[in-house]
């Protein structure tokens, strides 16, 4: 095992896909300073390569290599991946296990097999031992059968025989990512799991707790008992910080002609974010759909020869359905098929079609010159499955400022001239 350099956090990515969480993690700057985050990835999982490859693009130079990303059914499949792997002391494993089979969207269903993959990270977590593991999850998740079974674990100290799983206190909290200051409301479940040993280390004997907002929905801002709260917290990003930034129009439909294999599979790109603006090509029906929804609007705006009989007779249901952003409000939480207004409220607040990718992935917080693999299909669902990089970021200050107050970060030594 390797020990981490002085003042550096080692961190494992679970289920890590594009890599939202490892930027958040990777972009904190603990001072004015300091050049580079005191975060090191030393391990990545993702069963998709397209993501993986994304990953590698963009992390894989400050680790060193690719050595430390796992990826494909051979090397990133959780259920068969050895932790043993990782050739370092381990500080933090972050994640988040797939969520579909509770995710809200249409029917759930708790057998889905997706939803036991957080027994995996358990498994990791188990032979790992790290201070801190943070897990993230749809806001839904913390109402599962799967959470309660995670929680009844941890509380009634289940021994295995290898097991350290009562060595950690868990916190969990439904945080919205637009008090953070992301042009997107998401509400996400957030775990943030405490060695015990590091609870008797805080000068306050506590564990360690989510990130207090930085920013308020604008009702609370000017709601009386609030009124000077403005000038503490200010109100929510809107969308309109994202679309104020990018083209109008659209100028091409696909994607530009690059190849690239960091993992060994050859894919589409790499690409930057800003190469994404790209657009669809709309049938005469569905652009007459576009043109008809004002505003703020909504398929309820419809006049009957532009609805489908679905939408026609159902009044009660999404009003998301073929709507237009708000522009002054976050956007509605960035899915995978977030390129089809059918699906959300995915329509650009003025222009008549969907939001691009480029804008998808600003909502989300990636950076314009965040690099990209993989199809525009594919690209998509990197976008749509990450974790803001807004809200990963104020999660990692917390973990940073924890660790550091019971004396896990070892401050780099001052020589003298």
């Amino acid at each position: 095992m390797t020990t981490s350099p002085t003042g550096t956090i080692n961190v494992i990515d679970l289920f890590a896909g594009c890599g939202g969480f490892t930027q958040g993690f990777r972009g904190l700057s603990t001072t004015p300073r300091r050049s580079s985050s005191p975060f090191r990835t030393v391990g990545a999982v993702e069963l998709d390569v397209a993501a993986a490859s994304t990953y590698a693009a963009n992390f894989a130079d400050e680790a060193g290599g690719t050595d430390h990303i796992f990826s494909g059914k051979e090397n990133g499949d959780i259920t068969k991946w050895d932790p043993g792997q990782v050739n370092a002391d381990v500080d933090v494993i972050l994640g988040g296990p797939p969520c579909q089979g509770f995710s809200g969207l249409g029917k759930e269903d708790e057998d889905d097999p997706r939803n036991r993959l957080w027994r995996e990270y358990m498994r990791v977590v188990n032979a790992l031992h790290p201070k801190i593991f943070v897990m993230e999850n749809v806001d839904r998740f913390s109402k599962s059968r799967e959470y309660t079974e995670l929680r009844q674990a941890l509380k009634n100290a289940v021994e295995r025989p290898d097991g350290q799983l009562r060595d950690y206190h868990l916190e969990s909290m439904v945080l919205n990512a637009a008090d953070y200051g992301v042009p997107q409301a998401r509400r996400r479940t957030i775990i943030l799991a405490t060695r015990r040993d590091l609870i008797d280390k805080h000068p306050e004997k506590k564990p360690l707790t989510h990130p207090v907002a930085t920013h308020r929905k604008p009702e609370k801002v000017r709601s009386g008992s609030l009124i000077d709260v403005d000038e503490i917290f200010p109100p929510w990003v809107p969308a309109s910080t994202v679309f104020e930034t990018t083209p109008k129009n659209t100028a091409t439909t696909e994607l530009p002609e690059r190849r690239i294999s960091p993992l060994g599979t050859e894919l589409p790109g790499a690409f930057k974010t800003m190469d994404l603006h790209i657009g669809r090509n709309p049938m005469a029906l569905s652009l007459a759909r576009y043109e008809a929804i004002p505003p703020g609007g909504n398929r309820h705006d419809l006049p009957r020869a532009l609805s489908t009989e679905s939408w026609w007779n159902h009044h009660k249901g999404s009003g998301d359905v073929m709507g237009r952003m708000h522009w002054d409000q976050p956007s509605v939480t960035i899915r995978t098929e977030f390129f089809k207004p059918e699906k959300g409220r995915y329509l650009h607040p003025f222009e008549n079609r969907p939001i691009t990718h480029l804008e998808a992935a600003l909502l989300q917080g990636f950076p314009p010159d965040f690099l990209w693999c993989g199809s525009k299909i594919q690209i998509a669902r990197q976008i749509g499955n990450a974790v803001p990089v807004g809200l990963a970021r104020a999660i990692a200050n917390q973990v940073y400022a924890y660790l550091k107050a019971t004396g896990q970060v070892e401050q780099p030594i001052r020589r003298s001239a």
